[in-house]
């Protein structure tokens, strides 16, 4: 251990091991959001999110975890739900600016580079909170391409992956049963399998199911849908 631990506690410093505190806090709050998986099939990218609500007067409806941030791009996101909800904001004023500029989509890549740099900035300043947030970002430009940006504003590419509180259980599950260049269908079955391992029982009005294609370009099943699926 090492003295005066508040030191370290209150704003952005490193600690002498290396550690900058608040951003740990920020990853634990994602640990404790629900879960979210994400994958690459053969054209697409699907996306899967809990939304684990608790409240018994509660309306699903007004619950949402999958956005649609452009034409060709989708994200979710697990742990705070006002940091969540401002990021998603923020990549659709992004990716809007971009095509009123150049009338075109902009990369996945480039949005989820573009949200990690916003991240990072507040993992620096005193007087900043880290956003306490993990984004899997979908999309389709030339191929399909999916991207997780965690609370400590790195990103990088992946073929599936799971965030929140199943993470670790999900991805155990996925790379035990995901095969390259699945079909869609094959895709859906497998994430909606994982999440009913991970989160428990399912319903149409637990669940947000989206795809990403170049044939439909982003795509938000129905709860009728979602239902004939489970």
């Amino acid at each position: 251990m090492y003295p005066n631990i508040q030191a370290y506690d209150r704003g952005a410093m490193f600690s002498p091991d290396g550690r900058l505190f608040q951003v740990d806090y920020a990853r634990e709050a994602v640990r404790k959001g629900a879960t979210s998986i994400g994958l690459i099939a053969a054209d697409a990218v699907a996306l899967v999110a809990h939304k684990n609500i608790t409240e018994p007067l509660a309306i699903p409806a007004t619950v949402q975890k999958i956005f649609k941030i452009d034409a060709n791009i989708g994200a979710t996101y697990s742990g705070l739900v006002s940091d969540g909800l401002h990021l998603i904001n923020i990549m659709r004023h992004k990716t809007q600016s971009h095509r009123m500029l150049y009338d075109e989509t902009e990369s996945v890549e480039t949005v989820a580079r573009d949200i990690a740099e916003e991240m990072q900035v507040f993992t620096q300043y005193a007087g900043m909170r880290p956003y306490a947030i993990s984004l899997l970002l979908g999309g389709f430009d030339k191929i399909p391409k999916l991207f997780e940006i965690d609370a400590g504003a790195s990103f990088l590419g992946y073929k599936a992956d799971a965030i929140g509180a199943g993470k670790q259980a999900a991805q155990e599950l996925i790379m035990r049963e995901y095969k390259e260049n699945m079909a869609l269908d094959d895709g859906l079955h497998l994430a909606l399998g994982v999440m009913k391992k991970v989160a428990g029982k399912l319903t149409q009005d637990s669940l947000d199911v989206a795809v990403i294609s170049k044939k439909m370009g982003f795509k938000q099943y129905t709860p009728d849908e979602i239902a004939k699926m489970l």
